[in-house]
C-alpha cells in the first residue's frame, strides 16, 4: 500500500511501541488499556474480549487495579505491549523494547514475542542487544541511515567473517589491550581487530592461531600473563562492530 495515500487502510494495520514508555502512569493498567482501545476505535463489547486477551497473553491478570507508576519496568513494557496490540495488528514495530529492562524480564518479554510471532504476527524490533538479535529471523545493520549487512544470523556471519577469534584473558586487560592495539597499528602482529569485551580481548585475523605466539611474547614483555585463551567462531557483536568500522 502507498503510505502516503492509504494512511487510514494503513494504520489499523500496525502496532507501534515506543522506547520511551508513552502510556499514562497516573492511570491504573486498566484505565489505559481502556482509554487506548477506545483511541483504536475498538467498540464497548470487542474492547472488553480485546482487553482479556492483552491481558492474558502479557500475563497481567491480577494487575489491572495498580497504578501504572507502581509497575517495574518489565511489567509496564508488558502493559506497552499490551495497548500495542488491542486492535489485532499484523505488523508491529517496537523502538528497543527491553532498553533498561533487568535480563529476567528481557527474556520473558522475548517469550511474549514468539508467541505473538507463532500466532502470524511480524514483529520489526531495533535493539542494540546481540543476543536478542541472533534469536530474529532476519537482520539488517544499519550505520548513518543505510542498510550495511542483512539476512539470517548465519548468513551475515558467513558472509561478513573475515577469520577466526583469538580470546584471551590477560592479568591486565586494559594495558594488554592497548598493547595489541598499538601492535594492529604497527603491524607488528597483523591483527584485523583489536576489542574489548568486559575483561576478555577478542583479536581477529584469518590466519590469528599463528600468531598466539606472538601476543604472548608481546604481552609478557610488559609483565603481563593470559590466564586464559580460546580460539572461538566470531559472535554477531563481533560482526557487528567490524561492519560498523567499515
Amino acid at each position: 500500500m502507498d503510505i502516503k495515500n492509504n494512511v487510514s487502510k494503513i494504520r489499523p494495520r500496525i502496532g507501534y511501541m515506543s522506547q520511551r514508555f508513552s502510556l499514562y502512569n497516573d492511570l491504573t493498567v486498566m484505565q489505559n488499556l481502556r482509554f487506548y482501545g477506545a483511541a483504536y476505535g475498538l467498540s464497548n463489547t470487542d474492547l472488553k474480549i480485546k482487553i482479556l486477551e492483552a491481558l492474558e497473553i502479557t500475563d497481567l491478570k491480577g494487575h489491572e487495579d495498580k497504578k501504572t507508576k507502581e509497575l517495574s519496568g518489565g511489567w509496564r513494557q508488558r502493559l506497552a505491549l499490551s495497548a500495542t496490540i488491542l486492535h489485532n495488528p499484523e505488523i508491529l514495530f517496537l523502538d528497543e523494547p527491553t532498553a533498561g529492562v533487568d535480563p529476567v524480564s528481557r527474556r520473558a518479554f522475548w517469550d511474549l514475542l514468539y508467541q505473538l510471532i507463532g500466532e502470524g504476527i511480524t514483529v520489526f524490533v531495533t535493539t542494540h542487544y546481540m543476543d536478542e538479535a541472533e534469536h530474529c529471523h532476519r537482520l539488517a545493520f544499519i550505520q548513518r541511515g543505510e542498510i550495511i549487512a542483512y539476512g539470517t544470523p548465519s548468513e551475515i556471519k558467513k558472509e561478513n567473517t573475515h577469520g577466526t577469534v583469538l580470546e584471551i584473558e590477560p592479568t591486565n586487560t586494559i594495558q594488554a589491550f592497548e598493547i595489541l592495539k598499538k601492535a594492529q597499528t604497527d603491524q607488528t602482529i597483523p591483527l584485523e581487530e583489536v576489542e574489548l569485551y568486559g575483561t576478555f580481548i577478542h583479536l581477529v585475523a584469518p590466519d590469528i592461531k599463528n600468531y598466539q605466539k606472538d601476543v604472548k611474547h608481546l604481552l609478557k614483555q610488559a609483565k603481563i600473563k593470559i590466564k586464559y585463551k580460546s580460539l572461538i567462531e566470531p559472535s554477531l557483536e563481533d560482526i557487528f562492530i567490524s561492519s560498523m568500522k567499515k
